[in-house]
């Protein structure tokens, strides 16, 4: 296999885009260069020998990197120009896949969050980091918003941060501040601390981030285990915490997970699910709307921003969700019925291969109808019976209240 020359990756200052002294000397050796029509254009053509080809990066990366490794293997001097640090949401990470790190020299520049970072006088240690480029939804900032209290949001000409700022009001979390900095590095460097509903309307610049800082945490900490009365819920309708916990841990959610929870009712499941979910998505849905309003409550109070309300009948409200890696029926199912095989069925064909499904049943009928679907799918599958007692006032004393007992089913998927 022919030997690659190394590639050089150059990033330049944000802002300014100057190139430094050890740029300016990749350069003077360069047989191409490459980067976004920006950064060539910061490049003076004194810095760059006549011979050398300039190649813009626009539309697909795949075309611009076989022309880079074809250079490359042919012993040509290839530099890539970058913004800021080349490895930090830069175009590094996808040269350093596509081409071996092996094969890279990379010479990085102050990245745009240290320099947001210096603006504020914030320690940036504990910074979380979030790209919304090129993105349709706002999973990765939703978990954010649960794990971190400072957050550094790269935008794009689509999500700008009036956008960011709709997504937090929508999910009730006005608990964050905002910082709009545009510009960083240029002479028309801008910086802005703006409330949430201020932003509706406003103009950015192309070039800004986002910094998101908490002022004040969740009324309820999100945990395992929270207690009933602490959810708002309709009398009964709430999956009892002991449960909730079997029900959890038979369903094993990992912290990449995409989970339903179906018949969500107080969203009790669903959002104990996102605190273990921390990387994946979490679906509540649920048919009445008063209910659906209960869960939004719920994630307010516990800042459990990651879970994802979704109104409407089962299972045509399932269509256009992402396949699920773990899924969670509580609501009970009603026994035979057309709808619960449907339901069933769909919940069956969308989860992944080796994904775990949970249904919790009151009703030996509903227990029957699940597992002999199950069964008859050729799954692994088991039940455990459960029957908890809380204790309750009674004559100045305690005594042992008996809870419903509940079967829990759990099932694999092959």
């Amino acid at each position: 296999m022919t030997k690659m020359k190394p590639v050089h990756i150059v990033g330049l200052p944000p802002g300014s885009l100057t190139p430094t002294g050890s740029a300016a000397a990749a350069l003077a050796e360069a047989d191409l260069v490459v980067g976004g029509k920006r950064l060539l254009a910061a490049c003076p053509d004194s810095l760059i020998p006549a011979h050398a080809h300039r190649l813009a990066i626009a539309g697909s990366l795949a075309p611009v990197i076989e022309t880079i490794r074809k250079a490359a293997r042919k012993g040509r001097r290839v530099v890539v120009l970058a913004d800021g640090d080349p490895l930090f949401f830069g175009i590094g990470k996808r040269l350093g896949e596509e081409l071996g790190r092996e094969n890279l020299l990379v010479d990085p520049s102050l990245s745009t969050v240290q320099l947001a970072a210096a603006r504020l006088a914030l320690p940036w240690q504990d910074m979380d980091f979030v790209s919304l480029h090129g993105r349709d939804d706002y999973a990765p900032l939703y978990a954010a918003l649960v794990r971190a209290d400072l957050i550094a949001v790269f935008t794009d000409a689509v999500n700008t941060p009036a956008e960011v700022a709709r997504a937090l009001l929508e999910r009730g979390a006005d608990c964050f501040s905002m910082t709009v900095l545009e510009n960083l590095g240029a002479p028309d460097e801008q910086i802005r601390p703006l409330a949430l509903w201020e932003t509706w309307g406003m103009e950015f610049s192309p070039l800004n981030l986002v910094v998101l800082e908490r002022q004040y945490p969740p009324e309820i900490p999100l945990s395992l285990g929270i207690p009933d009365h602490f959810y708002l819920h309709q009398k009964n309708l709430i999956t009892k915490l002991p449960v909730r916990a079997a029900g959890l841990a038979h369903l094993g959610v990992a912290p990449d997970s995409t989970v339903w929870d179906l018949g969500a009712g107080c969203g009790s499941v669903s959002i104990e699910a996102s605190h273990l979910a921390r990387r994946g998505r979490v679906f509540a849905v649920e048919r009445n709307k008063t209910r659906a309003a209960m869960i939004r409550e719920n994630i307010r109070r516990t800042g459990a921003w990651l879970v994802d309300v979704v109104l409407g009948d089962m299972p045509e409200a399932l269509h256009g969700l992402p396949e699920p890696d773990r899924i969670f029926i509580g609501g009970g199912l009603g026994g035979e019925s057309n709808q619960d095989n449907a339901l069933l069925d769909e919940a069956c064909r969308r989860l992944r291969p080796r994904g775990r499904i949970v249904v919790h049943c009151i009703l030996l009928d509903s227990l029957h109808t699940a597992k002999d679907h199950f069964q008859a799918q050729g799954w692994h599958f088991g039940v455990t019976q459960l029957q908890a007692s809380a204790t309750d006032s009674l004559a100045g004393d305690l005594r042992f209240k008996a809870q419903n007992p509940v079967f829990v089913l759990w099932a694999e998927k092959p």
